[in-house]
């Protein structure tokens, strides 16, 4: 199979990070019989270097023209880039919602999970964490309060500021789709999340869910009021397979839920459209401070473009044999300095991607 993958290297530790990816993903070529054809662009910082913007329309034709994008990070120091004294949509990150836009990318996928190996970084009580957690948040990306109308008045004297939160039923129902999907390749469990004992629009998306549950009799529905799963996240984050919520919501659990897992340099993330294209980050920042000295941790890189082939290449076995690679080189006791504990082996960023793809099986 060929597998056509527009790269954004991006900006700080990105360009070390993808490269470890793409060192496993030609790895699993090789193993598994596939090409990968690769096709670098610049974004954000690297871009205004180049070419003065964060995003170029040539960029985005050449990412609208791949199979799905992969990409590093981006941005900068802000307190002593340049990039940050350039006007708003100017700056690096406008390039990562100007490709948003453009791909139509609605849905985020934001998976937690708690390694074994790793539990004592966790900041849960033992007797939560030793069970462990494997769960993915389904977070609607491009609705919601943030995008709905609002404004600041004065009334009378007073300042007023009113923002409006808005879901129509077939914004939700593409996003549960995807979910309901992604809960079948997984434990098939989905909690919708939402506040339908107060508002109208989480009212309508519970009735939307249950209406596409009824098309995956396979996959068990529960509905959770949001306050509660955030205190769930904390009490027993193993109950969850896949969280699916709206925008703000998914915003705050899914930040909540990364920082469960004691480690963010081992996060992956994706956003998908209405096909099966879609962009895979890392969650984590360019951290500008240690760009170049071969010490990033790229495993949640690696984990990002294992969703690649498992959500728009249908690559089940492929991005299995990757997530099982990371698991052995934790069990092994390799690290990378983020995540260094007493008694392991100390790599650097391309060490740690030559391990990777050495144990692709």
């Amino acid at each position: 199979m060929e597998l056509k993958i527009t790269c954004i290297p991006g900006d700080g530790i990105g360009p070390e990070i993808v490269a470890e990816a793409k060192k496993v993903l030609d790895r699993i070529a090789q193993k598994y019989g596939h090409t990968m054809n690769y096709t670098d662009i610049l974004m954000g910082g690297a871009s205004i270097d180049v070419h003065g913007v964060p995003l170029t329309e040539e960029a985005v034709a050449a990412a609208k023209a791949a199979d799905a994008v992969l990409m590093g990070s981006i941005g900068g120091d802000t307190t002593k880039s340049p990039w940050y004294k350039l006007p708003p949509e100017r700056r690096p990150e406008a390039g990562l919602l100007a490709i948003r836009k453009a791909l139509n990318l609605f849905a985020n996928l934001r998976p937690a999970v708690l390694y074994d190996e790793l539990a004592a970084a966790c900041p849960l009580k033992e007797e939560i964490s030793k069970a462990g957690f494997d769960m993915l948040i389904m977070r609607e990306l491009t609705g919601g309060l943030y995008f709905g109308e609002r404004k600041t008045v004065t009334e009378d004297g007073v300042r007023k500021a009113v923002d409006t939160l808005a879901y129509n039923e077939n914004e939700i129902r593409r996003i549960a789709v995807k979910g309901f999907e992604i809960a079948q390749k997984r434990r098939k469990k989905v909690t919708s999340v939402d506040k339908a004992n107060v508002l109208d629009s989480s009212r309508l998306w519970r009735s939307v869910v249950e209406e596409v549950a009824a098309q995956y009799p396979d996959v068990t529905l529960e509905h959770m009021l949001v306050d509660n799963c955030a205190m769930q996240l904390v009490k027993d984050p193993a109950q969850f397979d896949v969280i699916l919520t709206e925008n703000m919501f998914g915003d705050i659990l899914s930040d909540e839920a990364s920082m469960v897992t004691g480690s963010i340099g081992m996060l992956a993330s994706a956003s998908l459209n209405d096909t099966k294209f879609g962009l895979y980050e890392p969650s984590h920042g360019s951290a500008p401070d240690i760009a170049g000295m071969d010490i990033a941790n790229p495993i949640a890189t690696v984990l990002s473009a294992a969703m690649m082939l498992r959500y728009s290449f249908d690559l089940d076995r492929e991005a299995d044999a990757i997530e099982r690679a990371v698991k052995q080189v934790l069990k092994e006791g390799y690290r990378t300095g983020d995540i260094m504990s007493d008694g392991c082996r100390k790599v650097g960023c391309s060490k740690m991607g030559d391990l990777l793809a050495e144990f692709i099986s």
